[in-house]
């Protein structure tokens, strides 16, 4: 049941509010609002809001606001749009969910920008300063939008180093001005502990602010809500948050590198928890608490803040374009430890399940966008960067799909057999950048049509893990564009601005897709224009 409150639609029209109670976050009681002529005057801090604040899952109709609290309190929203302003009483937050809190507003109305103010208010009625934020609902007509991806934030050690301006591919992004960001994963890497300080090869140091969860292996719920709150203290990504909304995934290292359900982790430092299904329980819990993602709330006996979400979903862009947002880490079977030329004599489950990769070819089919663009976790023809664990899709042979790449291959012949138009590919994970062509005369497989795949990262990473100029040739890439850190570096390489990266899909209101791929600078280095199918 939603409550009214006020909207205004695309005719600038006062119509209706709704706040949707079953997504609004645990720990909420009652959600009401008042019309207000203007804002509620409020009072002087307590404390401020320190991991400040975010939207997400932004479509045509809808949003999800996101902050956390400095103490036990209730969310508390001011929403305007042109003259009219409403109060929204949102969730109460305590411990139990690390004082985060959530509303997701329903029934907005398309392709209107809105300001939002955010405060908490404790029983006493004391209220934290306000924080602005501001979001614009995708438009339902044929209209421009932009939207931004990438992955990869605070890999391989490196955290924030407020001398050198902190993560500041993110102020590129702002500087962009897109619509909406996708993160395509890898958001924290609770895997890699970080050192205070590094000695660079120009013999200056890396020096990285810490805190206690940051310097461990997240093992335990709290090193894990830790490890998101770290982030948060970058003032370049509080800044792009509070303006840009975001969709996010995940992929390994929000749990650990390469993890699988059911596997028994032997690698060193796992010293409290190796049971990779535990440790992910956790992992997705803080994951959840700590991304402007709808969440439903459990009934109080449960207690425990969170029903098991699906984090595979669609999200609605109107006319032009509709996303897919894969899970490929929830629902794979095991890593196989043997070498390649074993592993293409077998048949291992592949990385999304028969339940996701049905429901893809369902809401595909199902879409009527220009665009249906499909971000996933892992690019389709990175190939293995070792011979034991092998974790992405490709085995790294170019003879016809087995094991994982089986599951790719029906996808792709789902695609072409039922006519689906203007399917493409983002992702990231990889640690540079790269535009691949797909098509069926240069593949072992051919029962596909022609598509693209982008690739854009890191965020704030080592810029090389991966070679750039190797790939599995399966379904017939051929790279147009590729910038990647070579290897001639000893060890881990810094977060060089130059080799941090982000993409941009740029839609015209005549439905033309330019996509641009950035380097953290935010200079072009490359893009190209597709027009829409016909």
């Amino acid at each position: 049941m939603a409550l009214a409150l006020g909207l205004w639609d695309d005719q600038s029209k006062l119509g209706e509010l709704r706040v949707g109670r079953r997504t609004t976050m645990v720990g909420s009681l009652a959600v009401g609002g008042v019309f207000l002529g203007r804002g509620p005057a409020l009072v002087p801090k307590r404390k401020d809001l320190t991991t400040g604040v975010r939207s997400g899952e932004v479509t045509t109709d809808s949003a999800v606001l996101w902050s956390r609290a400095a103490d036990p309190g209730r969310m508390m929203v001011r929403l305007e749009s042109g003259a009219r302003r409403a109060l929204v009483k949102g969730p109460w937050t305590d411990g139990r969910t690390d004082l985060t809190a959530r509303i997701h507003l329903t029934d907005l109305a398309p392709g209107r920008e809105y300001d939002a103010t955010v405060w908490f208010e404790d029983q006493d009625g004391t209220r934290t300063v306000p924080e602005p934020l501001s979001f614009r609902t995708a438009p339902i007509h044929a209209a421009a939008q932009s939207v931004v991806w990438s992955g990869d934030m605070n890999g391989q050690g490196w955290g924030i180093d407020r001398r050198r301006g902190g993560m500041t591919t993110f102020r590129s992004i702002l500087d962009v001005r897109p619509d909406l960001f996708i993160n395509v994963g890898d958001t924290i890497y609770a895997d890699e502990p970080m050192e205070e300080t590094t000695r660079l090869l120009d013999g200056s140091l890396w020096r990285n602010e810490l805190t206690h969860e940051v310097t461990v292996i997240a093992q335990t719920l709290a090193e894990f809500r830790g490890r998101h709150r770290y982030p948060l203290r970058d003032d370049n990504l509080r800044d792009f948050y509070a303006t840009v909304p975001s969709v996010v995934q995940w992929d390994d290292h929000e749990t650990a590198n390469n993890w699988w359900p059911g596997e028994f982790i032997t690698e060193d430092g796992y010293d409290r928890e190796r049971r990779a299904d535990v440790l992910a329980t956790r992992a997705r819990r803080a994951w959840q608490e700590y991304q402007p993602v709808p969440v439903k709330r459990l009934v109080p006996r449960d207690g425990d803040g969170f029903v098991p979400t699906r984090i595979y979903r669609k999200v609605p862009r109107g006319q032009h374009l509709d996303l897919f947002l894969l899970d490929m880490r929830s629902h794979r079977g095991p890593n196989s430890d043997n070498d390649p030329a074993v592993v293409r004599r077998r048949l291992p489950a592949g990385l999304l399940g028969r339940e996701q990769e049905e429901w893809l070819v369902r809401e595909l089919r199902r879409s009527t966008a220009t665009w249906k663009i499909i971000s996933i976790d892992q690019p389709l023809s990175a190939p293995p960067s070792q011979v034991w664990d092998l974790d992405g899709v490709s085995n790294g042979d170019d003879g016809r799909p087995l094991g994982r790449e089986q599951e790719i291959g029906r996808i792709l012949s789902a695609v072409k057999r039922h006519g689906i138009t203007g399917v493409h590919f983002v992702t990231a994970d990889v640690h540079y950048t790269a535009a691949h062509h797909y098509a069926p005369e240069r593949a072992a497989f051919t029962d596909f049509e022609p598509f693209w795949e982008f690739v854009s990262g890191p965020l704030s990473c080592s810029p090389f893990t991966f070679r750039a100029d190797e790939i599995d040739r399966t379904f017939g890439p051929e790279t147009a564009f590729s910038h990647s850190k070579d290897f001639t570096y000893p060890g881990m390489a810094p977060p060089e601005p130059t080799y941090q990266h982000f993409g941009e899909l740029a839609i015209a209101a005549t439905g033309e897709l330019t996509v641009v791929l950035r380097d953290g600078t935010g200079a072009v280095l490359w893009q190209t224009t597709l027009e829409p199918p016909g």
